[in-house]
């Protein structure tokens, strides 16, 4: 495992809202979710397919984001940056699977997921695989500081 992967997975743990983007017919659009992760770095959110981020993710899967600790004025920022690919889940092994590690980390969340799984015009998963990572670092943990890309996809088809 690299530095850069290594300061993803101890950052990941630390923050529970993630910006996500979307983009449709050239108008791009930016909302804030709740994630969870997998040992593989896929993210997952729960969310209504009748909001806006959701239907553009139905018309275009590209999304991008980032996970940033918020900071004030004099402090060093650090964030995570993602680009990927989102998709609703709908086969049962692979709610099951987002229901599990969602519930990991939100355990009062995957309650109301499990009200919410069997109605039809209830909220659902949403995973994202992530293609690329960039890390934003100054606080001085990668070094040299600065933005460090990570080819996440190469990196899972095993060109470590």
């Amino acid at each position: 495992m690299n530095e850069v992967e290594q300061l993803i997975r101890n950052y990941l743990p630390n923050v529970i809202h993630m910006s996500l983007g979307t983009c449709v017919d050239n108008k791009p659009w930016v909302c804030e979710v709740h994630y969870a992760y997998d040992e593989d770095l896929n993210l997952y959110f729960f969310s209504l397919p009748s909001t806006r981020h959701c239907q553009e993710i139905a018309q275009n899967s590209q999304v991008s984001g980032n996970i940033v600790i918020p900071h004030g004025l004099g402090e060093k920022p650090q964030g995570v940056y993602f680009e990927g690919r989102a998709e609703k889940l709908d086969d049962s092994q692979e709610v099951d699977n987002a229901l599990q590690v969602y519930g990991e980390r939100f355990n009062e969340r995957a309650e109301f997921a499990k009200q919410e799984l069997p109605k039809e015009d209830g909220w659902r998963f949403y995973k994202i695989t992530v293609s690329d990572f960039y890390v934003f670092d100054v606080r001085g943990e990668l070094n040299p500081p600065g933005k460090h890309h990570l080819s996440w996809k190469e990196i899972k088809e095993g060109q470590r």
